[in-house]
C-alpha cells in the first residue's frame, strides 16, 4: 500500500510540477504579454509627459519672454514717464539751478534735470550783486555757464531778475560819497544793467522777470530805493528798457504772495496800467512758497483767473511746499534756552519724514496740480524752486539748520510719493 501510494504521490507530484511547468510558461507568456504592454503604456506615458513637459516648457519660456518684454516695457515707460513728459500739452515745467548745477558739477542732480524739466530759471547767478558788483564791472562767467547750460539742454531760459530792491548792491542808489544819487542818474544806471544784460542775451534768454516783489501786502507799492529815487514810474522804465534791448522776449512781473485778494488786485492794476500805456508785460509769475495748510488753494484759484482776463500768461515761478511748522513774532525772545527749545520744536523732522507728512505732503501737491490743471488754459509754466530737498533754500529759513522736505525728489535724488501723485494726475 505504500507503493502505489508512494507512486501515486510520485505521480500526482510529478503530473503537478508538470501542470506547474506548463502554467508557468503559459503565466511567463502572459507575464511577458501584460510587460509588453504595461512597456507601452510606460513608454506612451512617458512620452506624453516629455511632450507635456516640452509645451510646458515652452509656454514658460513664452510666459519669460513676455514677462521680459513687460519689464522692458515698464522700465521704458518708467524711463519716458517725467514731469516735462506729462504735463507736455499743459504747460513747461522747470526748476530753478543753481552754479553748480550749470557747471554740470553735480551729476545726480544734473541727470534729473535733463530727465525732468524742459525750463530753468538763475537761483542766484543774475541778480545784481553777482552779475553787476562793481560801477564799472560785470561778472559774467556764471551767466554765461547758466545760459549755455539751457541752451544745450533745449530749455526754456529764464532772466532772474533786472530789478529788484534785495540782493541789489548799495552802490547802485548812491554817489561816490554814499548820498543817494539823483532820479536821472539812477535811471541811467538801470538802462545800462538791462541793456547790457538783456542784450548779451539776446534770442538765448527766452524770458525776463523784469521787476521782482514790488509790492506791499496791501498791493501798494513798496517803498524801495527804485521808488523813492526814481518815483513810481520806476517800473515803467525797467519794462521799456528791457524790451528796447530785447524786443522779442517774454517780460514778466513776479512777486510772492499773490494768491492774497489785496496784492493780486495790487498787481493786477499795475499791469493794466503798462498795459494802458502801450508798455509789453507778457506773464505774470506767481512765486509758490506754500505750506501743508496755506495757501487755500480758492484764493489761488481767483487769482489765476484774475490775471487770465488781462490777456496774459501765469507761472507759478518757485514753488515748493514746506512741511514744517513756522514760528509766530509771541514765539520769539531773548532767552536763549528758549530760542534753542523753539528750534526743536520748529524742526521736528531732522532725521526723516514720517509716513504721515509723507502723505500729506503728497495729498497737497496732487490739490496743487489738480488746481494748475485747471487754469492750464491761462497757465505757460510752473518752476520748482530747487531740484531736490538737499539744496532748498527752506532748510535754512527762517533759522539755520532746519530740515525740510519740499520738493519732489529727496536728499538721494529718488522720487518721492508726492512725486507719483504728481505724475498720476489725469492730463487732458
Amino acid at each position: 500500500m505504500s507503493v502505489p501510494y508512494v507512486f501515486e504521490a510520485y505521480e500526482l507530484k510529478a503530473y503537478g510540477l508538470k501542470a506547474y511547468e506548463l502554467n508557468t510558461c503559459g503565466l511567463k507568456r502572459n507575464i511577458l504579454a501584460i510587460s509588453r504592454s504595461i512597456l507601452a503604456l510606460v513608454l506612451m506615458f512617458a512620452a506624453a509627459i516629455s511632450h507635456a513637459s516640452a509645451a510646458i516648457n515652452a509656454n514658460e519660456s513664452a510666459l519669460s519672454h513676455n514677462v521680459a518684454a513687460l519689464s522692458q516695457k515698464e522700465s521704458a515707460t518708467r524711463q519716458i514717464s517725467s514731469l516735462k513728459a506729462h504735463f507736455n500739452k499743459q504747460f513747461l515745467v522747470g526748476s530753478a539751478i543753481n552754479s553748480q548745477q550749470a557747471k554740470k558739477t553735480n551729476k545726480d542732480t544734473h541727470a534729473i534735470i535733463i530727465a525732468q524739466f524742459n525750463t530753468i530759471t538763475p537761483e542766484n547767478e543774475m541778480k545784481w550783486e553777482r552779475i553787476h558788483p562793481k560801477p564799472d564791472k560785470y561778472e559774467f562767467s556764471l551767466s554765461d555757464e547758466y545760459v549755455n547750460y539751457g541752451l544745450t539742454n533745449n530749455m526754456f531760459t529764464i532772466g532772474h531778475t533786472l530789478v529788484w530792491h534785495s540782493q541789489t548792491p548799495d552802490w547802485v542808489f548812491e554817489d561816490a560819497q554814499g548820498k543817494p544819487i539823483s532820479r536821472l542818474a539812477l535811471l541811467a544806471r538801470m538802462k545800462d544793467h538791462i541793456h547790457t544784460i538783456v542784450s548779451r542775451y539776446k534770442g538765448k534768454i527766452k524770458g525776463w522777470d523784469v521787476v521782482n516783489e514790488a509790492l506791499n501786502e496791501d498791493g501798494s507799492l513798496r517803498d524801495s530805493k527804485w521808488r523813492q529815487i526814481i518815483g513810481d514810474d520806476f517800473i515803467e522804465k525797467a519794462f521799456t528798457y528791457a524790451h528796447e534791448a530785447d524786443p522779442n522776449a517774454e517780460l514778466y512781473y513776479n512777486d510772492y504772495n499773490l494768491y492774497k485778494p489785496d496784492k493780486s488786485a495790487g498787481a493786477a492794476r499795475l499791469i493794466k496800467s503798462l498795459q494802458d500805456k502801450g508798455i509789453p508785460v507778457h506773464g505774470v509769475g506767481l512765486q509758490g512758497h506754500y505750506s501743508l495748510t496755506h495757501p487755500d488753494l480758492s484764493e489761488l484759484d481767483d487769482a489765476l483767473t484774475l490775471f487770465s482776463t488781462l490777456g496774459i500768461q501765469s507761472m507759478i515761478t518757485e514753488l515748493d511746499v514746506s512741511v514744517l511748522p513756522f514760528p509766530s513774532e509771541a514765539e520769539q525772545g531773548a532767552d536763549i534756552s528758549q530760542d534753542l527749545d523753539l528750534q526743536k520744536a520748529l524742526n521736528p523732522f531732522p532725521n526723516g519724514l514720517p509716513q504721515k507728512q509723507q502723505d500729506a505732503l503728497s495729498a497737497r501737491y496732487r490739490a496743487i496740480f489738480s488746481l494748475f490743471l485747471k487754469q492750464q488754459n491761462h497757465l505757460s509754466r510752473v518752476t520748482f524752486w530747487g531740484v531736490n530737498d538737499a539744496n532748498s533754500w527752506r532748510n535754512n529759513w527762517p533759522m539755520r539748520d532746519r530740515t525740510d522736505y519740499p520738493l519732489l525728489f529727496d536728499r538721494t535724488n529718488r522720487a518721492k510719493a508726492a512725486y507719483d501723485a504728481v505724475i498720476a494726475l489725469p492730463v487732458d
